[in-house]
């Protein structure tokens, strides 16, 4: 798994919001969309709150790769869906600590929520 610059993961921690674009699985297009960004200092969280039903998440799974912006800084990234229950509802704790209690985990044998149904991992695509 490529890493990123210890930057990238320190403006993740920083930026409120960050750029995605993905290419759009029909149209092959570019697509923007202005998404929430969680780190751990050592991997990059991405994630809908609205689940797997937005468009942004599809493209993902489809073609796997996309563009993040923080800040002034633009990288190119793999983007892997996180499947394994334990490591999605982790990054919910991320998230609630960066922006809010509102967010709510799930607790070990609940469902999911969207937002945990929808987590991507992000590394460096060279």
């Amino acid at each position: 798994m490529a890493k990123f610059a210890p930057e990238v993961y320190e403006a993740a921690a920083r930026e409120r919001e960050v750029v995605l674009t993905t290419t759009g699985r029909k149209t092959g297009k570019p697509r923007r969309v202005t998404i929430w960004i969680s780190t751990d200092g050592e991997h990059l969280f991405v994630r809908s709150g609205e689940g797997l039903k937005r468009n942004w998440p599809q493209n993902l799974l489809a073609n796997g790769a996309g563009e993040l912006r923080l800040g002034a800084r633009t990288v190119k990234v793999k983007a892997a869906h996180v499947t394994d229950p334990d490591k999605a509802r982790a990054t919910s704790l991320l998230v609630r600590k960066k922006y809010g209690t509102w967010v709510k985990p799930s607790k070990p044998g609940e469902p999911l929520t969207k937002g945990e149904t929808a987590v991507f991992e992000l590394t460096h695509a060279g």
